[in-house]
């Protein structure tokens, strides 16, 4: 579902634009000018979902950076419609929802204040007995994802097991990601009972620990090791990117335990749509395990002259 395209508009439009690309749809295909028409009903749910996201500042950025299939796996129904009242913004339009003249349909909300759902009802008032459809257990699992998938972006495939069964599935994983987002997929979850619809399925992701490099926010953290003569005197040493570009970099005479180089913009994205941040270099003196006898009589005489 996307939610410019439902609206008629582009991703540029101004709030006031949406505001009223939304009025003109919702007079079109409000249930009271449409008794009986279950796809005009549809409709009516469809663009008032699309507005209560584009009409928050929060969720539409939230929708404008990953892009709808992304916003959905992050957004549940409940989190969408949160702190959005369908009945004061129909009645700002001059219809009434739950509480408006002849209004015959509903919104009902779950337990959170968004679940949302229409529901035909009686004419002059409510459907004041309607309940959502009976729903299957909400499941989660955790997965795990390395530092290039949260560089690249990925597309995994998770086999899942509950009541006694096996299924397959995918899942994006969108550039990016942090450590306990959770990855919802929709109606993946626990059976529902009859009639009803199956619960989701939320994935939580944790980042594997890399062997080289270390995450900071957007940004990635690598120690590398140089020689103690080159500490000293400076050098030009190679450094490797987590996407395994190779930069010379000028390590000056000195360098401190404590400095570090940065190398802009190739760290790891905020999301599918932002930059990257930076990768900083930690250089650190490599103390060898062994000495052969040249070596052993050149750091003798280092350590007679104080160095």
């Amino acid at each position: 579902m996307e939610y410019y395209e439902l609206l008629g508009l582009s991703k540029n439009a101004s709030p006031q634009e949406i505001k009223k690309a939304y009025r003109k749809l919702a007079l079109k295909y409000h249930p009271d000018k449409n008794q009986g028409d279950k796809a005009a009903e549809e409709k009516f749910k469809e663009i008032s979902e699309a507005y209560a996201v584009l009409s928050d500042p929060n969720k539409k950025k939230q929708y404008d950076t990953y892009g709808s299939t992304g916003f959905h796996q992050r957004y549940s129904q409940e989190d969408i419609f949160r702190n959005f009242n369908l009945d004061d913004i129909l009645n700002q339009f001059g219809f009434g929802g739950r509480s408006g003249g002849g209004g015959s349909f509903r919104m009902n909300t779950g337990g959170g204040g968004g679940h949302s759902f229409f529901n035909q009802g009686a004419p002059g008032g409510g459907c004041g007995s309607c309940h959502p459809p009976a729903k299957g257990h909400d499941l989660t699992y955790q997965i795990s994802v390395t530092l290039e998938d949260v560089l690249h972006g990925t597309e995994k495939s998770i086999a899942l097991r509950h009541n006694g069964s096996s299924q397959n599935v995918s899942v994006k994983i969108p550039q990016g990601i942090e450590a306990g987002k959770k990855l919802r997929l929709k109606e993946k979850g626990g059976q529902a009972p009859p009639g009803g619809i199956s619960g989701d399925l939320y994935l939580k992701v944790d980042i594997a620990a890399h062997d080289r490099f270390v995450r900071d926010g957007d940004n990635l953290i690598l120690e590398q090791k140089i020689p103690f003569s080159q500490a000293c005197l400076g050098a030009k040493v190679e450094v490797e990117t987590l996407d395994g570009k190779k930069f010379m970099v000028n390590v000056p005479a000195g360098i401190q335990g404590d400095a570090k180089l940065r190398l802009k913009g190739h760290g790891l994205p905020g999301g599918p749509l932002s930059g990257r941040g930076d990768l900083y270099v930690k250089f650190g003196v490599e103390i060898p395990k062994e000495l052969d006898e040249e070596q052993q009589k050149i750091i003798e005489k280092l350590q007679d002259i104080g160095l």
